[in-house]
């Protein structure tokens, strides 16, 4: 029945299509890391002031039931591939595993293709090696630190340059080390702003992807940010660094769509706000929507978060909402229809997200309903066939079945909360057999589980010492050798810049 209903919806909008890439829109996609969907008030915090979300959230479409991977490289992979991380090699966010397969035809590459310029600011942690960084993959504009995290060190190639900090970091612009003045989401968003003002000059539509590090661990930010939120009920203050942290990425936001709004290039520009990369961490102690668990995890408060949309040239609706199940590996497919982009055969057989155009235009479009499969991976080296339903999950629109022994009827009990894999046997076999089949299908693709030549220091690292002179000490070359890495293979207690074994949260 779904199927001839699809159909009918692509017919009556195909011209709808057709003008929206004619239009060639500006798109901005900001992308905040670690926070929730209950980490902004109007999506019912009760402490966090985030007025620019909530005032855009007026101004959007905004998607409720949208998912994205239980942690961060995965994540930012499936964003760039329109697949599943694991199909991209992505299986973890350390240890090589955090490296985009070369093979990837990515996002960027993708818009190049009908005209489009692309800078990305912030995080990237799709390998830091020269071969995998943003400038190989598609970017014309590139500021960003290294590894998942500013200051981070970990086993192998992933890391940032040495001695980092939110404050003042070093970044690498373009291929060269700046050392920086201020606070890292003022830089970044500052930075995407002097691009943006360049590109808008020159008429050249632009794609700018800034995909923050904040509100992740090490929870760093200035003292104005987070004070007020201290002396609230539950929080710490490690908590109000972390809500601070999300409020500066707000007011960094609302400046950037002022700064569309002077320009005159809000009309036609699609800024997306995808709440975050991951599910909930610090914030979850306030409040986490009604959901069970965070990230890392695959229950709903692993990888449900909030997206908007906003064009209004477009014809997209403000102020509405659409509850259809939809994924961050959507995103390519319809920025390619979007944009009049042609996928090749190949990139045809790579993408397995679907455009959701038509939803832009009328949220309660019919769709078919579908699977996502969420896993977390981070098996240790060597265990991927063991691993198969070690935190896994399969869902689609009602149900969800979890590590393959707990089934949630999602539309009765949101919240996880009852079991009832026992009622319905049917439901559970159709999930296992489709998910046995995506398990057979990513075997091939794991290219990263047996990697050989790990440098002993990292290419960020490397690179520094390079420009700014000096070398690591032997205690650093120690904790980065990659035979040896602390905490045992899956790297649970690495060293970070604090000299501490570093929080599960500070993981990227």
């Amino acid at each position: 029945m779904n199927i001839p209903l699809l159909a009918l919806a692509a017919f009556l909008l195909a011209p709808v299509a057709a003008a929206f890439a004619a239009a060639k829109p500006n798109i901005i996609l900001v992308m905040p890391d670690d926070v929730g969907y209950g980490d902004y008030a109007s999506l019912g915090n009760p402490l966090i002031r985030t007025p620019s979300v909530d005032t855009f959230k007026k101004e959007s479409l905004l998607f409720t039931q949208f998912h994205v991977s239980p942690t961060c490289a995965p994540c930012r992979s499936a964003l760039m591939s329109g697949r599943h991380e694991f199909k991209n090699g992505v299986t973890h966010t350390i240890l090589e595993r955090e490296r985009m397969a070369l093979s990837t035809y990515t996002l960027p590459q993708l818009l190049k293709s009908v005209g489009y310029t692309s800078g990305i600011f912030g995080k990237w942690h799709l390998g830091d090696e020269a071969a995998y960084q943003p400038d190989r993959r598609g970017f014309d504009e590139v500021y960003i630190h290294g590894g998942g995290g500013i200051g981070q060190i970990f086993p192998g190639s992933c890391g940032d340059a040495p001695g980092n900090t939110n404050l003042n970091p070093t970044l690498l612009h373009n291929g060269t080390f700046e050392k920086t003045t201020g606070y890292c989401t003022d830089l970044f968003f500052a930075q995407a702003l002097k691009w943006i003002d360049a590109k808008r000059t020159a008429k050249q539509p632009f794609f700018a992807y800034i995909p923050l590090n904040a509100a992740h661990g090490p929870h760093v930010v200035p003292e104005e940010y987070y004070q007020h939120y201290l002396g609230k009920p539950g929080v710490t203050e490690d908590t109000a660094k972390f809500l601070g942290m999300v409020e500066n990425v707000d007011t960094n936001f609302g400046q950037l769509l002022a700064k569309l709004k002077e320009w005159g290039i809000a009309e036609n520009t699609l800024v997306i706000y995808l709440g975050s990369d991951n599910g909930g961490t610090a914030g979850r102690a306030i409040f986490n929507a009604g959901m069970k668990a965070g990230k890392g995890t695959t229950y709903q408060g692993g990888t449900r978060v909030p997206v908007f949309f906003r064009w209004p040239a477009g014809g997209i609706p403000a102020g509405t909402e659409c509850d259809a199940l939809s994924a961050h590996l959507d995103l390519f497919p319809t920025l390619a229809e979007l944009t009049g982009a042609t996928l090749s055969p190949a990139v045809k057989q790579q993408v397995e997200g679907r455009s959701f155009l038509p939803l832009l235009k009328n949220p309660q479009t019919p769709v078919a309903d579908r699977t996502l499969v969420h896993h977390v991976g981070r098996w240790p080296k060597g265990k991927a066939a063991d691993s198969k339903h070690a935190k896994s999950a399969i869902q689609n629109a009602r149900f969800t079945l979890v590590n393959n022994t707990e089934l949630y009827d999602l539309k009765a009990d949101p919240g996880e909360t009852t079991n009832v894999i026992a009622q319905h046997p049917e439901v559970v076999a159709q999930l296992r057999a489709t998910y046995d089949q995506w398990w057979r299908d990513v075997q091939p693709l794991l290219v990263n589980e047996n990697v050989t030549g790990i440098p002993t220091i990292n290419p960020f690292q490397e690179l520094y010492y390079k420009q700014f002179g000096g070398s690591p000490t032997a205690a650093a070359l120690k904790r980065m050798d990659p035979h040896s890495p602390p905490g045992g293979e899956d790297a649970k207690t690495p060293k970070n810049r604090r000299g501490k074994a570093a929080k599960q949260a500070d993981i990227p």
